[in-house]
């Protein structure tokens, strides 16, 4: 029988190719989880949204739609059905208590998560022109046409998951938000979502990341056994 004679640099080897493979692991995920963040969006204050769906564009890197919002909305977040990782009272309480929508824009141009990450967390098929929903988010910051959903709900209720996670993005300013501070008319005119390209967004779409992070731990992989076998035919 032949015994194989595994040295320290073998183990040294094996034990950097681990290491990098942890942190790929580590990593890529929050790279991820950032490339889906609240940055141009007023995080200090959430607002309950009701409307119609239109113009739906489903992919990657994000997904959009426009909803007419709602003249008849409830002062704020009607009784609904939150995420299993929304539910802390961190969470659920700033959700249950943002109030209606109140800016001066019929149309909201809203952007979601893209359906390699919706799929995960509560719709996995593409919303329809016509079809209703319900959402609590954000404003954007530059531009006050633009909405970003923390958590969105579709005709039948089914809550989904927009934070991509457990826990909202910041805190926001207790209820009810100072005067002065509700969304305000924009300086444009134009109400139409400017959707970005590939040079304006983040190029790593959710796919991209996990393909390579798999194409990276493969290639450690096949290195390792293929060095260790051609070791232990020269031992």
């Amino acid at each position: 029988m032949r015994f194989i004679t595994i040295s320290s640099r073998h183990l040294r080897l094996a034990a950097a190719s681990l290491a990098t493979a942890t942190a790929l692991l580590t990593l890529t995920p929050g790279a991820a989880q950032a490339h889906h963040g609240f940055d141009d969006f007023d995080t200090d204050r959430l607002y309950y949204i009701s409307g119609t769906v239109s113009d739906v564009r489903w992919g990657e890197p994000h997904s959009y739609f426009t909803v007419t919002v709602n003249s008849d909305m409830p002062a704020d977040t009607p009784e609904l059905d939150l995420p299993e990782q929304l539910q802390a009272p961190e969470d659920s309480g700033p959700i249950d208590a943002a109030p209606s929508y109140s800016g001066s824009h019929d149309a909201l141009a809203v952007t979601i998560a893209p359906p390699s990450f919706t799929g995960m967390w509560g719709l996995d098929r593409p919303l329809e022109d016509g079809e209703r929903v319900e959402a609590v988010g954000y404003v954007g910051e530059s531009h006050d046409d633009e909405f970003r959903p923390v958590v969105f709900w579709v005709e039948d209720g089914n809550p989904v998951n927009q934070v991509l996670g457990s826990e909202l993005p910041a805190t926001p300013l207790p209820t009810p938000y100072p005067e002065g501070d509700a969304p305000a008319e924009s300086s444009s005119t134009d109400t139409d979502q400017d959707v970005p390209t590939a040079s304006e967004s983040d190029a790593t779409s959710p796919v991209a990341v996990w393909a390579t992070l798999g194409a990276a731990l493969l290639v450690v992989i096949i290195a390792g056994a293929v060095y260790m076998r051609a070791r232990s035919r020269r031992g």
